[in-house]
C-alpha cells in the first residue's frame, strides 16, 4: 500500500542543509487525525525542540475539524513527538551544536494508517548558499530544456 504524504515543508529544504532525518510518531487527538486525513495541515513555520528529555513540535497548524465542535483543540498547540530515548539523546547532542535545529520535513500516513512525521536535523543556510542553490537549479533547468529541444529536432 505504501505511504500517503499529506504535507511537505518545501521551505525547509530551501532554508536549511539537511544533515540527518528521523521518522517519528506524533501525539494527536481524534479530530486532529480527521483533519489531517482531509489534508488540512501546514508545516511551513514549524520547528521542533527538546524539552526535559521529550521532543515537541511547535507552530504546526492543523485546522479544526468542521464536525469536531467541542472536541477541537488549539490549531497551533505544541504536540509531542514520539521517539525512543537513544534517538532523543542523539538529537540533544545535535542541537547542542551551534547552528543545528530540528525541522519537520513531511507528515504522512504509513502503510498501517498511522500518522508519521519526518523530522530532520538541519543547519541553516546563509543567503549566498540560497542564491547558489537557485543558480544551480536554474542551470539544470536550462540544460534539460536544451536537451529536450535537441531530441525534438532529431
Amino acid at each position: 500500500m505504501g505511504i500517503k504524504v499529506i504535507a511537505t515543508n518545501r521551505k525547509a529544504r530551501h532554508d536549511f542543509f539537511i544533515e540527518e532525518t528521523y521518522e517519528a510518531g506524533i501525539v494527536l487527538t481524534g479530530t486532529e487525525v480527521k483533519s489531517i486525513r482531509r489534508g488540512k495541515v501546514n508545516l511551513k513555520d514549524s520547528y521542533a525542540q527538546v524539552d526535559n528529555g521529550e521532543v515537541f513540535i511547535y507552530n504546526m497548524h492543523i485546522s479544526p475539524y468542521e464536525q469536531g465542535n467541542i472536541y477541537n483543540v488549539d490549531p497551533v498547540r505544541k504536540r509531542k513527538i514520539l521517539l525512543n530515548k537513544r534517538e532523543i539523546n542523539k538529537l540533544i547532542g545535535y542541537t547542542a551544536q551551534k547552528g543545528m535545529t530540528l525541522v519537520p520535513l513531511k507528515i504522512y500516513f504509513n502503510d498501517r494508517g498511522l500518522v508519521k512525521l519526518e523530522i530532520a536535523v538541519a543547519r541553516g543556510k546563509k543567503l549566498y548558499d540560497k542564491r547558489e542553490a537557485i543558480a544551480k537549479k536554474d542551470a539544470q533547468r536550462r540544460i534539460e530544456k536544451e536537451l529536450k529541444e535537441r531530441q525534438r529536432n532529431y
